[in-house]
């Protein structure tokens, strides 16, 4: 079973990503279960979702929050300084970071493999939620589908389009478009 914690704020898409997330990896033949762990709900409140995939359903009957995740998703780079978002990752799980930076100018230890991505120019520039708060939650997908290849790029797609309530057509560009521009922590 692989475990995914995602960390962002309100109006992000955070839970609408784990969902899609979700979705994806049952479209490539898996089992998954999403769920939000919500704080003070208002836009901008700190927001933790998580991802459960597995390949058989009965890996699945855990229905706790997830402690000790494979991989950890950061919608919102304030968050790194703000929570130990880094808490019960395991050794060799991927940090996904929505930034314009490099991976390496994170102080990550060399125990977690780092990925970032400019999710928040690519929203903006496919119209997904304002310049002051885009919509991050399916471009940061697309980088995490690259980096671990956990779901393919074809079954997100079909996710998007399902899931997304608004701009399918563009939810899917920007996933496709930070798939490809994803950078990774050498």
């Amino acid at each position: 079973m692989i475990e995914i914690r995602m960390h962002g704020r309100g109006g992000q898409g955070t839970v609408v990503a784990s969902k899609v997330l979700a979705d994806a990896a049952f479209k490539d033949g898996k089992y998954a279960q999403s769920f939000p762990q919500y704080g003070v709900e208002r836009r901008g409140a700190p927001v933790t979702a998580f991802t459960r995939i597995a390949d058989s359903e009965k890996d699945l009957i855990v229905r706790s929050f997830i402690y000790e995740p494979d991989h950890v998703v950061v919608l919102d780079p304030t968050l790194l300084s703000t929570q130990n978002i880094l808490e019960g990752l395991k050794k060799g799980g991927w940090v996904v970071i929505n930034t314009p930076e490099a991976p390496d100018s994170f102080d990550i230890p060399s125990d977690y493999k780092v990925a970032t991505v400019d999710a928040a120019s690519i929203a903006v520039k496919w119209r997904l939620g304002t310049k002051t708060q885009p919509i991050v939650n399916t471009a940061i997908l697309g980088a995490f589908s690259k980096v671990t290849g956990i779901v393919s790029l074809q079954a997100l797609e079909k996710a998007i389009l399902e899931n997304a309530p608004v701009k399918q057509e563009e939810n899917v560009n920007a996933a496709k478009e930070a798939f490809e521009s994803v950078k990774i922590r050498s």
